[in-house]
């Protein structure tokens, strides 16, 4: 089950769900990560070079450019993480969301710390 004891009494007392409703907003919970996660994936799939809104200490630009190697991504329950490999350097990913068609966010791990967006142009910021 993707929710704690508390969230499932929770969904019980105010929202009267029956465990098996509850278990039916879990399964719809854990596809619709694991979608996004395919959407993130798919961002990067057919694009070399991508834009960001990253502090990055040794570019003047305010939206520097990224060639990408790779992203690897994984669901477990509600959470998406993986790897995002960049032309000469990678980052872990903690979390992700589709802002539009053309923009993403994902939340960077330790060496970045802090959620960033990507474009696929840097008009789009």
């Amino acid at each position: 089950m993707h929710f704690d004891q508390r969230t499932q009494n929770a969904l019980r007392e105010t929202r009267g769900l029956s465990s098996d409703q509850i278990q039916t907003v879990a399964n719809a919970v854990v596809e619709a990560t694991q979608k996004d996660a395919e959407r993130l994936e798919a961002f990067f799939a057919d694009v070399e070079t991508v834009y960001s809104d990253m502090d990055q200490a040794h570019t003047a630009s305010e939206f520097p450019e990224h060639r990408i190697q790779y992203i690897d991504l994984y669901t477990h329950a509600d959470e998406i993480q993986g790897y995002l490999r960049f032309d000469t350097w990678g980052v872990a990913v903690e979390g992700g969301r589709i802002l539009t068609e053309d923009r993403i966010e994902l939340t960077l791990g330790s060496s970045i710390n802090d959620r960033v967006r990507f474009a696929r142009e840097r008009d789009q910021f």
